[in-house]
């Protein structure tokens, strides 16, 4: 085996080291968001509830850990994400988190198969909502139905609509995270006190 020059292993190292600083630098890990401890609390009602199951699901625009948001001003039909900011989980998830905490206060949650009622949510919208570039607002929208079953299925006992929006308090993702917690727990609370109400 004939033995490499030292001329020519410099010139190979040289050339290995010019190949290194051409790569493209990584892009940075984007951030991770969710909506930290929960704060909704709701007074447990006078009388016992029934047992409850919980049931939410998303559009399939939300079915992804993407962080949305629509430009009004620009076309409010386009749904834009950011890309260096992502939901820690999906948005139907951090709903179902939030929604269960504020819950537990008034129903015994069980599996899906294991109660007679339950709460089954649509969740259509979950996106920042820009009127002007240093103007936004968190923008939650969803269904709710509570539904019985019985020999013939599920059946719908009660059917409302919730739009709930809050203020960003900054113009960016960060502050999209901010709104969407804020109207999510408005959303949880008139949610809970919703299905109090039905018999």
């Amino acid at each position: 085996m004939v033995p490499i020059s030292i001329r020519r292993l410099g010139l190979l190292l040289a050339v290995a080291g010019l190949t290194a600083c051409s790569l493209p630098a990584r892009a940075p890990a984007p951030q991770l968001y969710d909506f930290g401890p929960a704060t909704v609390a709701v007074p447990a009602p006078a009388t016992p509830r029934p047992p409850l199951a919980l049931r939410v699901q998303a559009s399939p625009a939300l079915e992804s850990t993407a962080m949305l948001y629509r430009l009004a001003y620009a076309d409010e039909r386009q749904l834009r994400a950011y890309s260096q900011s992502r939901w820690a989980m999906l948005p139907a998830e951090l709903l179902q988190q939030r929604l269960r905490a504020g819950l537990v206060s008034s129903y015994t949650l069980v599996p899906g198969d294991a109660a007679a009622r339950v709460l089954h949510v649509e969740l259509d919208e979950f996106s920042q909502y820009f009127t002007a570039a240093a103007d936004s607002r968190g923008v939650l929208r969803l269904r709710a139905s509570l539904l019985q079953r019985g020999a013939g299925g599920e059946q719908v006992r009660a059917q409302r609509d919730f739009v709930l929006e809050r203020p960003a308090p900054s113009a960016d993702a960060p502050g999209g995270v901010r709104a969407l917690a804020a109207a999510t727990d408005a959303a949880v609370t008139e949610l809970v006190h919703w299905s109090q109400g039905q018999r």
